[in-house]
């Protein structure tokens, strides 16, 4: 009998998560450039369109059918809550250090956690609240007392993490019902209008120049989850997370190179004590997952 799950590929892992950490770092480059010039607003607006014209097409060929769905007003809450966590990350990125906005975010699961104990009544093991610890600690590091970094864009951006949270909570419900590709669909369908409203009474026509960081930001905000996903699918999230944190470092070179942001020790040091609480939550749920997968014995005969 063949295995229900595929062999664990590691070296088309790491390969995904390249293509992952590419467009992640693509994006906030992307977003630094465009706020220069256009608004938050405009820019989210402009994300979503190119969103839509590469989803559309598919959208199409599925079929009405399949498409629709019966919880459109948990798509609506999820996606006015994922559209304010994006502002708020794309504010960051205009006014923060890329390295510093990187390891603020990467406290989103450990309020993830949180959330999911107190909306979905999900228990906090003792490694959990390790974790949620370890995240408030890094939290601490990177924002210690006369610190740079002890500023509203920063607290704006641990806000946008939060959203996150929330929207992987939903994603959650929304996973029992909605497929990947609905679920995405229907996050720049519901965003379109959103971003349309609030972006026209500050929009300014983008010229030229900005059109190649316009589709990067747009292209880059499918193929980082779609990256991810595939990673997921040749090796254990064990595997493939630690992969991620490897974003910090990257993203703390970009922005010296391109911007002569100063490398801040603390930054890195903070991202890498929350980014150790995330990876112990996934290698703790990993080991209870197989422990529930594991066949039972069979009684001895008599």
């Amino acid at each position: 009998m063949s295995s229900p799950h595929p062999p664990s590929q590691p070296l088309l892992a790491v390969l995904w998560m390249m293509g992952a950490l590419a467009s992640f770092t693509s994006m906030a480059v992307a977003a630094r450039e465009l706020t220069q010039d256009l608004s938050v607003f405009q820019i989210s607006f402009m994300r979503t369109v190119i969103c839509l014209a590469l989803l559309t097409p598919y959208a199409y060929k599925l079929g009405w059918q399949k498409m629709k769905t019966d919880r459109l007003k948990t798509h609506v809450g999820r996606n006015i809550i994922h559209f304010t966590g994006q502002f708020g990350w794309i504010y960051g990125v205009s006014i923060l250090p890329l390295a510093a906005v990187f390891s603020l975010e990467f406290s989103a699961p450990i309020w993830t956690a949180i959330l999911a104990a107190l909306l979905l009544k999900e228990r906090i093991t003792r490694i959990r609240a390790l974790s949620i610890a370890l995240g408030f600690a890094g939290i601490l590091v990177i924002l210690r007392p006369g610190s740079d970094l002890m500023q509203p864009a920063s607290f704006v951006v641990i806000g946008a993490a939060i959203c996150f949270a929330f929207t992987y909570v939903f994603t959650r419900g929304l996973a029992a019902t909605e497929s990947a590709f609905k679920i995405i669909f229907y996050m720049n369908l519901i965003q379109f209008p959103i971003g349309l409203v609030l972006s026209v009474p500050v929009w300014i026509t983008p010229g030229t120049e900005m059109l190649p960081f316009i589709a990067i930001l747009g292209i880059g905000g499918i193929t980082s989850h779609y990256s991810i996903a595939r990673a997921m699918a040749h090796a254990d999230a064990a595997v493939v997370s630690p992969l991620d944190f490897l974003r910090l470092p990257l993203v703390a070179v970009i922005g010296f190179l391109l911007y002569q942001e100063p490398w801040n020790p603390y930054v890195i040091i903070g991202g890498a004590i929350t980014f150790s609480g995330n990876l112990l939550n996934i290698l703790s749920e990993q080991k209870a997952l197989k422990r529930r997968m594991r066949p039972e014995p069979t009684p001895p005969q008599t």
